[in-house]
């Protein structure tokens, strides 16, 4: 079976275009050759920045034959059906079928020859191609219906076997020809089928393997670093755009000023890789200058003039998930043993007769005028302190609604503060106030100076004390205004010069000038460090000061549009709403902080109100003052709907309610791609009221090994059985009140789905009748007598019944203790004692009984059995 060549020859096509554009050729041609019912065996896609390729293997050589049956109208239909169904068929009606009363049209559709086939599928690919930019030129761009692609269309290859495939585009006809490197080998090339497309456009200097490319780059350039004396820092994005934009590559090393390292790194680093898609390269000392024969030559360009790229560096093929860069080393990375080298690694597309001497100089002179420029903006901005800065926050929009940034960073200095006085954030105990800027990048601390106490166990909450915040000394004091002063220049550098010119290192250059301008470690740590974690793989704050920053920015970020309405809808998330709360829920968690979120939101909701009504008051004043009226009359208020709490009785904002939800969704995301069970989260979330993202995960990780154990699995079984049985009866009393028929009509209900007959509530001591009572004292008083109704039954209970009640007499005050301690292994255990006498329960004892007292105690005895497991998750939603 023939294979298919199809190569498009243009002008250069940008890097960043080609992979999708690789897999678009191949989705396209799939699709469009199984309308003829042709499918290749294997199909292969190649791009470079002169044209994108496709080679189908084992095509057949022609389409198979079809037959069609169409069914018509009945033989007893108007004619003018009959007319219609011949129309549409182009048959006579002494060429149809009948059968059953119905007319049917078998139509014969002979094979069609593959080239057939591909001469109007390409034409249909080529202009229906989905690049993200296309244009038009020529004269032919007059017109709209003229051919659209990512830059002009010079040729196009179409070999079917070594025959070609004819057809035309836009008057560009298909052949057999190409050319070569524009400058090596700059002529026409004749391809003689799929075979030999690939090893003679490399005989031209053109390698079609983007993988190939890839990886001589890789190999090349640690080659010619490591001759040097120097680290390459890899880059697998920086690497597939250098083989996009050439067809020959061949890395050579190129040197700038060292004066030039005085610039922060990240600066260098984003000027070489985004403005001229160079590779940094880092030295172990700390000045380049110095190093003797292993400093590149600034004049020369260093590179050994013995390397031949296209030989020596030339690597087999890559197969298998490795990088380019030779898969398992880790990246060299900025640190106490490595810096910053005054060198680099660019990427020529052609083989250099000197050497790259030439080559070398010219993106040194090019590279030295753009540091130039990043030196400039750096000296500049270190001279307005940050301070000043801040002020022309005011001149940025935030939101129309909502005010400048400068209210929103107030917002958020209010709020790291607050989480530092009440001791939600707090220092260690031995390096309060310091810093992490020992590990440059991610903000990191040891163990031992996380920001709140955690096990160095695991993730239990066992011994936790749930309590308030412990009374705030010295050290907290401290700790707030850091958070504070760092949360106030945390949006500084947006308006400094850097930053302007490099929208990327927002956070990064604040951290650096604050540095530079003699404040704290912790501070500078903090502003560089608050829009962390960015990303799923990205570092995790752990330093107090950068946790409460960071907190605090995401927080006022959610609370604003969730205040605003303007929440995700689907697909859309405009202002990364979901990625700012996956960030501030592993921000809690990953510090084991300990926060009621609720109400941390309800006070940020009432600061973004504020800052909503003094917008609302500008803008109106502003109108006011068009029409002559005083502004300082106008008076702007909201309201706002609420909900109670459904333990505490609190009421609190819907849109906090609205929030805690998402954060419920996106925990939920999180916790299933971590590897824990979906129905085991329900089963918690169903709770209700739980907003201790930290207390709510130790839950769910003590129910999964709880379930995964023989005496869950039975207990779940139990729990399911006697859930079962209630609904069938409707049963839900959750009590054994008295025993006695029809107990349970009439009956009361109290909070936590405690019920009473009316009959013998009022026999209950101690429960306040005014009709004012707490409703959740009451119900402990409830339960507290309830309890001593269950040991007044009317009837001698089966040995069976009596162990299960005395087992929940036991299991259930250990387990309400254990759950109130956040100790949910010990919560477990206890409810695990209730296996054994749940099964005899179940084998020895009739519910349904005839009596129907017996039958009302002992499907309230099944209530309490489900009620005591509900304290610590609804078994209900687990599976299984």
């Amino acid at each position: 079976m023939p294979d298919f060549l199809l190569e498009l020859l243009s002008e250069e096509i940008p890097a960043r275009m080609q992979p999708r554009a690789r897999n678009d050729l191949a989705r396209l041609f799939e699709a469009e050759i199984a309308k003829a019912g042709l499918k290749a065996e294997r199909i292969e896609t190649f791009s470079t920045p002169r044209r994108l390729a496709l080679i189908a293997r084992g095509l057949p050589d022609q389409t198979d034959a079809v037959r069609d049956e169409l069914k018509g109208p009945r033989t007893s239909a108007p004619p003018q059906a009959l007319e219609g169904f011949l129309r549409k068929t182009g048959l006579t009606q002494d060429q149809l079928t009948e059968r059953d009363g119905v007319y049917y049209a078998v139509i014969d559709k002979p094979g069609r020859a593959t080239a057939s086939v591909l001469a109007e599928a390409i034409p249909a690919i080529v202009r229906a191609f989905p690049w993200p930019k296309s244009m038009r030129w020529g004269a032919a761009s007059q017109s709209t219906e003229s051919l659209r692609w990512v830059r002009p269309l010079h040729g196009i290859v179409a070999l079917l076997g070594g025959e070609i495939v004819p057809f035309e585009i836009d008057g560009i006809a298909s052949g057999a020809e190409t050319v070569g490197h524009r400058f090596h080998h700059p002529g026409r090339i004749t391809i003689g089928s799929a075979d030999d497309y690939a090893a003679k456009l490399r005989a031209c200097h053109v390698l079609v393997d983007h993988e190939e490319r890839e990886a001589i780059i890789a190999t090349g350039a640690t080659t010619v670093a490591a001759q040097a004396g120097l680290t390459l820092v890899r880059d697998e994005a920086l690497l597939r755009e250098n083989a996009g934009l050439t067809e020959w590559p061949v890395p050579l090393l190129g040197s700038f000023d060292p004066a030039f390292l005085e610039v922060p790194p990240e600066v260098i680093q984003l000027t070489m890789a985004t403005n001229q898609k160079y590779f940094a390269l880092l030295q172990s000392s700390p000045a380049f200058a110095g190093e003797g024969d292993r400093s590149p030559q600034a004049s020369g360009g260093g590179a050994d003039p013995g390397l031949e790229p296209g030989d020596e560096l030339s690597p087999p093929l890559r197969s298998g998930p490795s990088t380019a860069f030779g898969g398992p080393p880790p990246q060299a990375e900025l640190g106490e043993d490595l810096n910053l080298a005054p060198a680099f690694i660019c990427t020529a597309n052609v083989e250099p007769r000197d050497g790259g001497a030439t080559i070398v100089a010219g993106n040194q002179k090019v590279l030295a005028a753009r540091l130039s420029d990043a030196k400039f903006f750096w000296e500049q901005d270190l001279k307005v302190p940050l301070e000043e800065q801040a002020k022309k926050l005011d001149q940025i929009v935030f939101h129309e609604k909502l005010g400048t940034m400068a209210d929103k960073v107030a917002r958020v200095a209010k709020l790291a503060r607050w989480l530092c006085e009440e001791g939600i954030i707090k220092s260690s105990p031995a390096n309060a106030g310091e810093g992490d800027h020992a590990k440059h990048g991610g903000g990191a601390r040891s163990e031992a100076e996380g920001v709140s106490a955690r096990s160095a166990a695991g993730p239990s909450t066992a011994g936790l004390a749930p309590g308030g915040p412990p009374p705030l000394d010295k050290r907290g004091e401290d700790l707030a205004q850091l958070a504070y002063d760092a949360a106030r220049l945390c949006k500084a550098d947006l308006v400094t010069g850097m930053v302007g010119e490099f929208p990327e290192l927002q956070g990064v250059m604040g951290g650096y000038y604050a540095r530079a301008q003699g404040h704290p470690d912790a501070v500078a740590d903090a502003i560089r460090d608050h829009y962390k974690p960015v990303g799923q793989g990205d570092d995790v704050p752990t330093a107090p000061v950068t946790v409460a920053v960071s907190l605090a920015d995401k927080l006022d970020t959610l609370a604003a549009y969730f205040f605003l309405e303007e929440t995700p809808t689907g697909s859309r998330d405009p202002y990364a709403l979901r990625r700012a709360a996956l960030s501030l829920i592993r921000l809690i968690t990953d510090n084991w902080a300990r926060l009621e979120l609720l109400p941390v939101i309800e006070r940020q909701l009432d600061l973004v109100q504020s800052s909503f009504e003094e917008a609302e008051r500008r803008r109106t004043a502003r109108l006011k003052e068009q029409a002559g009226v005083d502004p300082d009359t106008i008076v702007i208020t909201l309201g706002r709907t609420t909900r109670p709490h459904p333990k505490s009785g609190v009421p609190y904002d819907s849109s906090a309610w609205l929030l805690l939800d998402f954060f419920a969704d996106r925990l939920k995301v999180q916790q299933r791609e971590a590897g824990v069970r979906h129905d085991l989260i329900d089963a918690v979330f169903a709770l209700g009221g739980e907003d201790d993202l930290v207390r709510l995960l130790a839950r769910v990780r003590a129910l999964q090994a709880f379930v995964e154990t023989a005496e869950g699995a039975d207990l779940l079984a139990g729990y399911k059985r006697a859930a079962n049985i209630l609904k069938k009866e409707g049963w839900t009393a959750t009590t054994s009140a008295p025993a006695k028929a029809g107990a349970q009509q009439g009956a009361v209900q109290g909070d936590l789905g405690l019920l009473l007959s009316q009959e013998h509530a009022g026999d209950i001591q101690g429960i306040p009748q005014t009709g004012e009572e707490d409703p959740f004292v009451m119900a402990e008083d409830l339960r507290d007598a309830i309890m001593g109704h269950e040991k007044t039954l009317s009837y001698t209970p089966a040995p069976e019944e009596q162990s299960l009640i005395a087992a929940l007499d036991s299991a259930e005050p250990r387990a309400r203790a254990a759950v109130e301690a956040e100790d949910f292994e010990a919560a477990m255990a206890a409810l695990a004692t209730l296996r054994g006498p749940v099964d005899a329960f179940f084998e020895h004892v009739t519910v349904n009984d005839p009596d129907p007292a017996k039958r009302a105690a002992r499907l309230n005895l099944l209530a309490r059995m489900r009620d005591a497991v509900h304290q610590v998750a609804d078994f209900s939603r687990i599976e299984g």
